[in-house]
């Protein structure tokens, strides 16, 4: 069908930022908003990243987590929690539990690898 969508755990990647993907909205099915699965092991922590024009929001699925937007404190997250992240804003988030981290990464407009910025060097420095 048309209007359904079917992603395949096969499809699933690593990204350089440090945890698993699984798109389950393609650009040419929905340019305005990108869905994927994100999923983080236990005991690691994604890389400092900001997102060009594009808004971001986790909802998290299952697990426990902690993540850092911007210069709040870190905040402690778990199923059911959503996580909004303005644009050009610096994110990441540690699995603190003790089983995957899994959340929807929702990104408006379509996340394209071009709008991705790593920011981990540059908090360092």
């Amino acid at each position: 069908m048309e209007h359904v969508t079917r992603p395949q755990e096969e499809n699933e990647y690593y990204f350089e930022e440090g945890c698993y993907i699984l798109e389950m909205s393609q650009a040419d099915v929905d340019p305005e908003v990108s869905i994927a699965r994100a999923r983080v092991e236990p005991g690691r922590t994604t890389r400092f990243h900001r997102l060009k024009d594009t808004f971001e929001r986790y909802i998290m699925l299952s697990g426990t987590g902690r993540v850092e937007v911007g210069d709040h404190d870190p905040v402690e997250v778990c199923p059911g929690d959503v996580v909004r992240i303005p644009p050009m804003i610096d994110q990441r988030i540690t699995n603190i539990g003790q089983e995957d981290l899994v959340f929807l990464a929702i990104c408006n407009p379509h996340f394209l690898k071009s709008i991705y910025i790593d920011s981990e060097d540059l908090r360092q420095s």
